[in-house]
């Protein structure tokens, strides 16, 4: 009766030493087997490499799995917390519901204002921080819109003063005197009464702006659609038809840039 239960001890023993050397002689847990490499852990500055090629594809859900590992490992990297929001408002766009729009949102803001607290005199820090309220706004009740449109304006304020060479922060604060100057008498006055003083602005503010922006960079279809809904705001119909028409015609380089073009012919339908 011995003979099977040497046999049964020696399989045992047979099994424990396979399943040893077939976890590389390390033991029960260990990654690596018998003929595969060691596993090297990735720099933060290598895994942002590989996460901005999916940034210039426009592709935020690729990008972010390797932005949010380097995140961890630099988490004071204020060029990538601002690359971090970009790609979730990105996602925002991407999204179909207000809800997940809202929430996405408010991921972003939450990257944007890190970037802005470790350095606050970072001019994209303070433009994406402008561009994430701004986002969030369709998404808000009144009283969030009427105080977060006031932080839009005081950030894109300070990412000029930063460098005014930024095409991108003329464009919002164009975006900004554009929207305050549509809003009517009637809302104006009781949007006062209930949170307080909104500034007169006129429109030729914001066409100032987007003018400042096509001449800092005429390659974005964006200054020329907004350009265009201010001039039609302004009655100016011929020049918004011109400006509308230049920006469908030039190819989408943004993410936003199939939603812009569908404002643009939406507004050229509405033009006499």
């Amino acid at each position: 009766m011995e003979f099977p239960i040497m046999r049964a001890r020696n399989f045992l023993r047979l099994i424990l030493a396979v399943g040893f050397l077939g976890m590389g002689g390390r033991g029960w847990g260990v990654e690596a087997s018998v003929g595969e490499e060691p596993r090297t852990v990735e720099t933060a500055g290598e895994l942002i490499k590989k996460g901005n090629e999916f940034y210039d594809k426009l592709q935020p859900a690729e990008a972010l799995k390797f932005y949010l590992p380097a995140e961890k490992l630099e988490p004071k990297n204020v060029k990538l917390l601002v690359k971090i929001a970009r790609q979730y408002r990105h996602l925002m766009s991407e999204a179909n519901r207000p809800e997940e729009k809202l929430r996405l949102g408010k991921v972003a803001l939450g990257y944007a204002l890190r970037a802005v607290e470790i350095d606050g005199n970072d001019g994209d820090a303070q433009l994406g921080l402008a561009i994430t309220y701004g986002k969030l706004l369709p998404y808000q009740g009144s009283r969030d819109q009427f105080y977060n449109s006031r932080l839009v304006k005081s950030t894109v304020d300070k990412a000029i003063a930063i460098d005014p060479q930024s095409d991108l922060a003329w464009h919002v604060l164009g975006r900004w005197y554009l929207n305050v100057a549509e809003i009517g008498s009637v809302k104006r006055a009781l949007a006062q009464v209930a949170f307080g003083k909104i500034p007169l602005v006129k429109y030729e503010d914001a066409e100032r702006c987007f003018l400042k922006a096509i001449d800092l960079n005429p390659r974005r279809l964006m200054h020329y659609i907004e350009l265009g809904r201010a001039y039609a705001a302004m009655g100016r119909n011929a020049e918004a038809k011109k400006m509308i028409c230049k920006g469908l015609e030039m190819a989408e380089t943004e993410k936003d840039d199939p939603e812009t073009k569908a404002l643009g012919r939406q507004i050229l339908k509405k033009l006499p």
